[in-house]
C-alpha cells in the first residue's frame, strides 16, 4: 500500500489509563495488514477475529470494506457502532459453544495477536473462493521479551504455514523479533489466499498475486 494511504489511517482513541489491557491500548494498524489489504477484493467483506480495541475494524472499514468485528467484550468497538459499516458481534470464542457466525464467509479473515487453536478450522471454513486469511501473532521466543509467555498462546516455528498447506495458497510468510512498534516481540506473520481450487492454469496451479 502506498505510504499515504497509510498516513491516512485515524487512529481510535482510547481512554489513558494505565489498566486498560495492553490489546485495547494498540491504536495504530498493523503494517502486516495494511500491507496486504490491496489483495482483499474491492469492496469485499472482512471478518476482524480477537477485533480488541477495532483498529483493525476501523482501517478496513475505512478502505470501503464492510467490516464484521467479532469479540468476547465489545465494549471499545461501541466508538465504530454508526459511524463506519461495522457489524459488531460479541461472542466468547473460547467457551465450547459453536462458531458464532455458521454458514457466512468472507472475503478476507484477518486475526492478531490472537491464538486460540481450536479456531484454526473455522477461520478457514470462513474464507470465501479468493478470499484472503492475515495472521499474525507472537511465536516462541517472545517469553523473554513480555506477554504473553505461556506456550499455549504462541505459535511454533512454521506453524501458521502448517496451518494453511493444502488448503490456501501462501502469499508472503514472516517469523522474527518485530522491534519498535506499540506492541515489539517474537512475531509470526502469514499472507495466504482461497484460491488452491480456481486455476485455470493446465498445471492446476493458483494464479500468482502480486506482492506489494
Amino acid at each position: 500500500m502506498p505510504n499515504s494511504q497509510k498516513k491516512s489511517v485515524n487512529k481510535i482513541p482510547m481512554p489513558d489509563n494505565n489498566e486498560t489491557p495492553r490489546h485495547l491500548r494498540m491504536t495504530e494498524p498493523s503494517d502486516w495488514f495494511a500491507t496486504y489489504l490491496p489483495l482483499v477484493p474491492e469492496k469485499g467483506t472482512v471478518l476482524d477475529v480477537a477485533a480488541g480495541s477495532g483498529r483493525h475494524a476501523k482501517m478496513f472499514a475505512e478502505a470501503g470494506h464492510p467490516v464484521t468485528a467479532i469479540d468476547r467484550n465489545t465494549e471499545a468497538l461501541q466508538p465504530l457502532n454508526g459511524s463506519h459499516d461495522v457489524e459488531i458481534v460479541e461472542a466468547d470464542l473460547e467457551n465450547g459453544s459453536p462458531w458464532p457466525l455458521p454458514g457466512r464467509t468472507f472475503d478476507a479473515v484477518v486475526v492478531s495477536n490472537y491464538l486460540f487453536r481450536p479456531l484454526f478450522g473455522d477461520l478457514i471454513r470462513t474464507l470465501a473462493p479468493g478470499g484472503v486469511l492475515l495472521y499474525e501473532t507472537f511465536a516462541l521466543g517472545n517469553e523473554v521479551y513480555s506477554r504473553p509467555r505461556n506456550p499455549d498462546h504462541l505459535l511454533k516455528s512454521g506453524e501458521l504455514l502448517t496451518l494453511v498447506q493444502g488448503r490456501l495458497q501462501v502469499v508472503a510468510y514472516r517469523h522474527g523479533i518485530v522491534e519498535g512498534g506499540e506492541c515489539p516481540g517474537v512475531k509470526q506473520m502469514i499472507c495466504a489466499v482461497n484460491n488452491l481450487d480456481m486455476s485455470d492454469r493446465d498445471d492446476g496451479e493458483p494464479e500468482p498475486r502480486p506482492l506489494p
